[in-house]
């Protein structure tokens, strides 16, 4: 080959690799500069989330848990739509379902924790304690080989302990005495009971506990309530305070007992779900008796929609504290994972077409602002919105935005606030010295049945004058005689409560020997059941 020639050849590989190299720069920046544009998003502000966990998963520098972050991301993600829309991994999914569904399964015994030893307070009767030979008084030593008294067990991993699958079996060692006593144990389906209490208050008014709205709240309702009619019942209390509410239908259902025939309980409406109105069907058996509600801060949802249904239907008398403000209502979305969503996807409306959820930006600081800002303490420091004005059936006002105003409110008593008081509830000293009674009274104690028994065991256990010596020795908390004398007067219905639940008469003979010290039971019983009852439909 000529030297022209060679050197044509040179010139032409070296053209062709120069052009080469320009296409890869060109490529190499162009794709430089599309990852500095960003990654493409295909479909949407939603396609953004899948996008970016999975750029996390090729290219972050350790090794990471996928479900775990999905499972923050959505989370945080439901968190900024409203506070009552969230995702359940499958644990805390499976243990929302079962205190709403009326049963659980586990091995059927309640107890408390007054000294760092759990004490058994009830076996249910039927369930697997009871045909095993637990009895109320053993202290809970240990579950399987795992030793939970003494050593600051939390009550809540005790509780995770002992539940499982029916049909599975544990081991529970129990102090019985001087004796430690151990027991094979096969789990099985335990009723949850959500009417904690019902019985006379007097001739004429009966009192019902409700804790929570369960799926078995309605008909537990209806036996306390034939059983205080068969008692000479014409009114009733029904405590709704603490109760955080469940199912709505539970609550409507209670509701058109006490309304008349098209009397509007509640209706739900939302962007995606038409307008569903929930009205009193006319058969409900409880029309023609009185009814007093009672609310506080803590009863929400369910309890509001029942709350408001008598309130605005002027059917009875609210009684308390305003209540917290849920309006919203939420639908299950379940998952094959046993993981699930609640999201919120309508507003209830009581009958005068309020919503009573309060602002979003209320949730942190609600509670703590309305003792703060003297809430609690009288009614003119509510915090109502006065522009969401609505009428009841009888035309009286009442206002959405934030719950629901009672009809009578009842401030906090801080009267009983002594310092020695103060003291011993902040050590618990009330609930131990209950223990350490029954521990000496046992057998006589756990075999009381009726009240007219329980009445005489008390006065004869002079408890007062036995706890004072019981909080100076074990906790040294003294007082004076004259402080002393004022504390007891709210102190010994306590200490008659706390004991009583250890005889057989358990969580009833605890709130009939503590309504004397309870401020809004004692208004309720002076207050007329039906002052608006001339306007409720018939």
């Amino acid at each position: 080959m000529s030297q022209n020639k060679h050197d044509a050849l040179v010139r032409l590989i070296q053209i062709l690799l120069g052009v080469v190299l320009g296409v890869l720069l060109t490529l190499s920046y162009n794709k430089y500069q599309e990852s500095r544009r960003g990654i493409k998003v295909m479909d949407g502000e939603w396609r953004k989330l899948n996008l970016i966990l999975d750029v996390v998963e090729k290219n972050y520098v350790d090794t990471i848990n996928a479900s775990q972050m999905t499972e923050a991301a959505v989370t945080a993600a439901l968190h900024k739509l409203d506070p009552h829309s969230l995702y359940m991994p499958p644990v805390e999914k499976k243990e929302s379902e079962s205190q709403l569904a009326g049963n659980f399964e586990g091995i059927g015994i309640q107890f408390n924790v007054p000294n760092d030893t759990a004490i058994v307070l009830e076996v249910i009767a039927g369930g697997p304690s009871e045909k095993a030979g637990l009895m109320v008084g053993d202290r809970l030593l240990k579950v399987d080989d795992k030793v939970i008294a003494g050593v600051g067990f939390p009550q809540d991993s005790m509780v995770r302990r002992m539940k499982g699958p029916a049909g599975t079996k544990v081991n529970i060692t129990v102090k019985r005495g001087h004796d430690e006593v151990p027991f094979e144990i096969t789990r099985g389906r335990i009723p949850v009971h959500s009417v904690d209490a019902h019985f006379m208050v007097n001739d004429t008014t009966g009192y019902i506990r409700v804790s929570k709205f369960a799926a078995t709240t309605f008909p537990e309702f209806m036996e306390a309530a034939v059983d205080l009619r068969g008692k000479g019942m014409k009114s009733i209390i029904l405590d709704l305070r603490d109760n955080s509410g469940g199912f709505l239908e539970q609550a409507a259902a209670i509701a058109n007992e006490f309304l008349y025939k098209g009397d509007k309980i509640v209706y739900i409406e939302g962007r995606h779900r038409k307008r569903r109105d929930i009205n009193a069907d006319g058969n409900g058996s409880l029309q023609k008796y009185g009814i007093i509600v009672l609310i506080n801060e803590n009863s929400a949802s369910a309890s509001e929609i029942l709350a408001g249904a008598i309130q605005d239907n002027d059917r009875g008398v609210i009684i308390g504290r305003r209540s917290f403000g849920k309006g919203l209502v939420q639908e299950p979305v379940d998952f094959s994972d046993g993981s699930g969503l609640r999201l919120t996807v309508a507003r209830y409306y009581t009958p005068s077409g309020r919503c009573i959820q309060k602002p979003y930006s209320d949730y942190d600081y609600d509670i703590y602002n309305r003792y703060t800002g003297g809430e609690v303490f009288s009614a003119d420091s509510a915090k109502l919105n006065k522009d969401d004005v609505h009428l009841t059936l009888g035309g009286r006002k009442v206002y959405g935005g934030g719950g629901i105003m009672p009809d009578v409110f009842v401030p906090i008593d801080t009267t009983r606030a002594s310092a020695f008081f103060v003291s011993c509830n902040k050590k618990a000293t009330q609930m131990r010295y209950a223990s350490s009674v029954f521990d000496r009274y046992f057998k006589s104690l756990s075999e009381i049945d009726d009240y007219e028994t329980l009445d005489s065991f008390l006065k004869r256990a002079d408890l007062p004058s036995g706890f004072r010596r019981f909080a100076s020795s074990k906790d040294g908390i003294v007082c004076s005689d004259e402080e002393y004398s004022k504390t007891l007067q709210y102190l010994e219905p306590q200490l008659n409560a706390l004991v009583a639940r250890y005889s057989k008469l358990g969580d009833n003979a605890f709130y009939k020997y503590y309504l004397p010290v309870d401020e809004t039971v004692k208004i309720a019983l002076q207050t007329s059941p039906n002052p608006h009852f001339e306007n409720a439909g018939k």
